[in-house]
């Protein structure tokens, strides 16, 4: 019996297309007995856009006037002291850049254009001349408002008043109520000290009201007392009439003809007749010289100094002769030991420096250094340290102050007290008043040291003292006294026994720097 094939059995075998579907995926065979490596990840590869196409930058060509400009703006003759480098080359950029943006860089002319230093010189003259025209505009403009309000009359004041309300006022004025009768002291005028009963009542009659009133009593104490009418008239505003200076007004030209002239604080605008010139001033200084060289009277060269000072400083000059001047008064202020004088001059020498005056500036930067070892001002010091120059580090004076430092930073007291007795110029008097401080802190390791006892001799030498007479008495000030004992080979100091007095001792020296004035 023969079966009939299904019908979808019978369908032809070509119409399956094995190899295009095949039901596995071919593995290559290995050839090798190495482990084959990972197989990578499937990865889609597609075309990247095109790159742009590159257009070279045309390169700017400057035309020779703008080197020119730019070669003047950084030559060395015409910089100026206050503008900074950074400052004039941002403005420099600024110039060229905007000719060139408005495609003006051959039209200008560049020969004639002001350099940016001289720009800048120029914007900030004229913020100045706009800041002080606005001082000046605001203080007539407190001054008239001062007046307006004060020349209020009562009249005006009526006027907007009802004639009902004045009626009343009137009324009340002829009977007034028992609590305006019974506290008549409590006004604020009446609660006013014055030295005379009549001084008050004079002058409360003469003013129409409070404001006035303290209008009044802040000219009186301004004028202190040279000018002791007061005006009468109610408009009169005394703002306007005070005599206080004006910080804004142009330098004094001065015509005094002395030498000599005490120094007087100025409560008011200096005046020229009271003021020497340069000229006078040059005279003046040369005979301070020579009168402090015979006479040697502190008092009366500190006071005709500072007259000096003052009159340089009314005047607005500022010269080699100005630098001169305080660094005279600073070395005498030194020999003499008042800080206060030699701080002030101190301060504006530095700034004198600054503007490449003359002087001595290696000197008084020495000096300053030295000044902030007997301050402990570390802060400023690391200023001053920043600030020095390789040059300036090299300056005899300055290196001698630099060593001194670093001595002390170091506890190196042997090499400290050698640079002592080789300070230069007039650094020892800066010196001399920390010495005793710093002669303590190595006595005290001096008595760690050296036990039971050490010779009084050693003491000497290691701490620049020029006897051992000096020494002893140093040692009896310090309440070492009983602790000194003499024998065959000399005298002998008990440090062993005496190192907790000097400890005590040296603790105090370091526990506070009494100085008259700061830098």
């Amino acid at each position: 019996m023969t079966a009939t094939a299904p019908t979808w059995r019978s369908a032809p075998l070509a119409a399956y297309n094995m190899q295009s579907y095949p039901a596995f995926t071919a593995v290559p065979a290995r050839r090798a007995l190495t482990r084959p490596g990972p197989v990578p990840p499937l990865q889609y590869y597609h075309t990247p856009p095109p790159d742009p196409p590159k257009t070279d930058k045309p390169k700017r060509e400057w035309p020779p006037a703008v080197r020119l400009y730019v070669q003047r703006s950084f030559a060395a003759e015409n910089s100026i002291a206050d503008i900074g480098r950074e400052e004039m080359e941002l403005k420099l950029k600024k110039v060229i850049s905007d000719a060139a943006e408005s495609n003006t860089l051959h039209t200008v002319d560049w020969d004639n254009l002001p350099l940016p230093q001289q720009m800048i010189q120029a914007e900030r003259m004229r913020i100045h001349t706009m800041n002080n025209s606005l001082t000046s505009a605001w203080r007539d403009l407190s001054i008239l408002n001062v007046q307006e309000t004060n020349g209020i009359s009562n009249d005006s004041i009526s006027k907007k008043r009802k004639s009902s309300d004045l009626a009343h006022g009137q009324n009340e004025q002829e009977n007034p109520p028992p609590w305006r009768t019974t506290n008549t002291g409590g006004a604020f005028e009446d609660r006013l000290t014055y030295a005379d009963k009549r001084q008050r009542n004079d002058l409360v009659g003469k003013i129409p009201s409070k404001s006035q009133f303290n209008l009044e009593s802040r000219k009186r104490r301004f004028e202190g007392g040279e000018n002791g009418s007061t005006s009468t008239h109610p408009n009169v505003s005394t703002m306007g009439s005070s005599q206080m200076p004006d910080v804004e007004q142009g330098p004094v030209v001065g015509t005094c003809e002395k030498l000599e002239k005490k120094y007087f604080r100025l409560t008011s605008a200096p005046n020229p007749a009271t003021v020497r010139p340069l000229p006078v001033l040059e005279k003046t200084l040369d005979l301070l010289k020579k009168k402090w060289k015979s006479d040697n009277n502190y008092s009366y060269i500190c006071d005709q100094f500072k007259s000096l000072r003052q009159d340089l400083t009314v005047q607005h000059i500022r010269n080699e002769f100005t630098v001169n001047v305080y660094e005279i008064h600073a070395r005498i202020a030194l020999e003499k030991g008042d800080l206060g004088e030699y701080n002030q001059c101190q301060t504006q020498l530095r700034v004198l420096y600054s503007s490449h005056l003359g002087g001595h500036p290696m000197e008084f930067k020495a000096y300053r250094i030295l000044y902030f070892i007997h301050t402990r001002n570390r802060t400023e010091m690391n200023d001053v340290l920043a600030d020095l120059t390789p040059a300036e580090k090299k300056a005899p004076a300055i290196k001698h102050a630099l060593d001194s430092r670093s001595a002390l930073a170091l506890g190196n007291y042997h090499r400290f007290f050698q640079l002592y007795l080789e300070t230069p110029n007039m650094g020892a008097y800066l010196m001399d008043m920390f010495v005793s401080r710093e002669r303590l802190a190595a006595l005290t390791n001096i008595c760690k040291a050296y036990k039971p006892d050490v010779k009084l001799r050693f003491i000497t030498e290691e701490l620049g003292f020029e006897s051992d007479e000096e020494s002893a008495r140093f040692l009896c000030d310090q309440g070492g006294q009983s602790f000194l004992e003499e024998r065959e080979d000399g005298v002998r100091l008990l440090s062993g026994k005496v190192g907790n007095i000097f400890e005590g001792v040296k603790d105090a020296a370091f526990r506070k720097v009494d100085i008259k004035g700061q830098i």
